[in-house]
């Protein structure tokens, strides 16, 4: 709970209002019957003057209005709190999580995390709403009624305390069973919110492949299912609340039967019998509040263990024991020395196996291999989105575990080979580079991406919406703006991986000039499948099943990496089968 009182503290004035508050409204609810009794018995049967029944009641609308002001007041100060508390929970739930290496966010679906920040902070938000408002409410309206109905007749009070041992054992059947039903029904609405969330951003492939049916049994699966977990969790307050009804019933019932008699013999009056029979239905519903404390806790206990597990996750990329945190990426050198890499560490294999290579500042590096060879995950390495399991990564030769990340994060601009643009206008998604800089530095750097010519004929230009994920954009044409968001950064380091793989030949060359020309001083490493992406550079890197089989230039590749020439003559056959044949005879 320690960690919880952060959210408490702020807010501890309405924390502390909203239950005084209703302890008010509890005071009125024990003291009407009284106030009604005092009626039937002094005033309807004791003869007294009308003026004392108008008193009586005058007594009872100023109580039921204090009543209202205290239950309102509690309400207002209760909804106050818990929102409060789950703003500045959500808040921090969501901070953790943009603080998690790619690593870190393997271990959860995308739906998961939805669920955890959305329905099981609102879980807690609504289980602290309810415990402000009847966590003192309950206990206090059955002690006050429990003394009240001894007071007025020890002996059927006793009928009371034979049904606290049922809600008892009921409270305890709500705590086992219920918890882990909870449990298993939160883990089915993150399967639900999984699917959904996958169809809706991936509906136009969906369309595409006429797999609308398919999306459509996938979701009923998953529908279906927390259907079933739910009803099956929420048998427990099927069975809990009859069996609560039932009892209040017989008690209230009981008090009724034995009360009459005791009416009928004359050793007690009907106005008392009214009283405690009022007394009787709050002790009872004081009860029935506790019971859905603890059926509302056993399914929040689950929410607060699955929000938990986030909180108490890792951090496995972390800046915390950096020795140079001031530094700052300065001239863009980067080196690999023996490093070895693997996604999942338990696994023999090595995604990366010994790499050794040293870039120069202002070097353009072409890296090229196969399909799963390992050239995203090499790349990765250097902004510190994973970290190597064996061997150094440096910058300007110094390990990148030494920089912040912040600082060396700036010092690099990196376009994944998922390319992702956010609902907002153009402007703003290219202003992510660099959120200082002005009209004409976001057009100087989205020509030399080519994107200018086409951002321009739009109707609203650098204005113009996006679509969430950039859907009104063709795929070129996503890829160039988020090279140009690249650009405006002004990196020392530039990693494009398979970045204009959607982009025409006399698009990219164009992409590639203004690179060389504008970028000089910045190290640039181009991930390609196309050889002629890499033609042109310093030198190429060649990447085979997580080993560099061969660096050099295209000339030198050609005469000394079979794989190399065996790339480069698979795209020619497929480019210029006529050239390739002559090339080779």
């Amino acid at each position: 709970m320690k960690r919880y009182w952060k959210y408490v503290k702020p807010y501890l004035p309405a924390f502390i209002i909203g239950p005084v508050l209703m302890i008010v409204e509890v005071i009125g609810e024990v003291v009407m019957p009284l106030l009604l009794s005092n009626i039937i018995d002094k005033g309807v049967n004791g003869g007294r003057s009308i003026s004392y029944i108008i008193m009586m009641g005058v007594a009872m609308v100023i109580t039921a209005f204090i009543m209202m002001a205290g239950g309102t007041g509690g309400a207002f100060f209760a909804i106050k709190a818990s929102s409060g508390f789950a703003n500045d929970l959500r808040k921090d739930l969501f901070n953790k999580i943009q603080k998690f290496s790619f690593a870190n966010i393997d271990r959860y679906s995308t739906g998961s995390l939805v669920t955890r920040l959305t329905n099981d902070v609102t879980m807690i938000q609504d289980m602290i709403q309810m415990m402000l408002r009847m966590a003192l409410r309950a206990p206090g309206m059955f002690i006050g009624a429990l003394i009240m109905a001894f007071s007025l007749n020890p002996k059927l009070a006793t009928v009371i305390m034979c049904i606290i041992p049922i809600l008892a054992f009921t409270i305890y059947c709500i705590i086992k069973t219920g918890f882990p039903r909870f449990e298993a029904m939160q883990k089915k609405l993150d399967a639900l919110n999984t699917a959904t969330q996958e169809n809706l951003t991936n509906i136009r492939v969906v369309k595409s492949f006429i797999r609308e049916k398919y999306e459509e049994e996938k979701f009923k699966r998953a529908n279906t299912d927390l259907k079933d977990s739910t009803i099956h969790a929420l048998k427990v307050v099927i069975f809990a609340i009859p069996v609560v009804t039932l009892a209040m019933n017989v008690t209230t019932l009981a008090v009724v039967w034995f009360g009459g008699r005791q009416v009928i013999a004359g050793s007690m009056t009907t106005g008392i019998l009214t009283a405690f029979v009022n007394y009787v239905v709050q002790i009872l519903m004081s009860l029935m509040m506790v019971s859905m404390i603890i059926l509302n806790s056993s399914r929040v206990l689950a929410s607060i263990k699955r929000i938990n597990e986030v909180f108490n996750t890792d951090i496995d990329l972390t800046d915390e024991h950096a020795s140079r945190k001031d530094l700052t990426v300065a001239h863009g050198k980067v080196e690999f020395r023996n490093v070895c890499f693997k996604y999942y560490k338990n696994n023999a294999k090595w995604v990366l196996e010994n790499i050794n290579l040293v870039i120069n500042p202002g070097e353009t590096v072409g890296i090229i291999g196969s399909t799963g060879s390992g050239k995203s995950s090499l790349v990765q390495l250097i902004p510190r989105l994973y970290d190597a399991d064996q061997g150094e990564v440096l910058v300007d030769d110094v390990n990148v575990k030494d920089y912040s990340l912040k600082n060396l994060r700036d010092g690099v601009g990196i376009v994944l080979q998922k390319n992702v643009l956010f609902s907002g206008t153009i402007k703003e998604n290219l202003k992510w580079g660099n959120e200082d800089a002005d009209d004409e530095l976001v057009c100087k750097f989205a020509e030399s991406a080519q994107a200018h010519g086409f951002i321009s004929s739009f109707k609203d230009g650098y204005e113009t919406e996006l679509g969430q994920g950039g859907t009104n954009v063709s795929g070129g044409q996503k890829q160039r703006l988020c090279i140009a968001r690249a650009l405006l950064k002004r990196p020392k380091i530039l990693i494009l991986d398979d970045s204009t793989s959607a982009v025409d030949t006399a698009t990219e060359a164009k992409i590639r000039e203004s690179l060389r020309n504008e970028l000089k001083n910045t190290t640039k490493i181009i991930i390609a499948q196309r050889i002629s992406s890499v033609i042109e550079a310093d030198k190429i890197v060649v990447i085979d099943d997580g080993k560099i089989t061969g660096i050099g230039t295209h000339e030198e590749l050609m005469r000394d990496c079979e794989a190399y020439k065996e790339i480069y003559y698979s795209q020619m056959d497929k480019e210029h089968p006529q050239m390739n044949k002559e090339v080779t005879a």
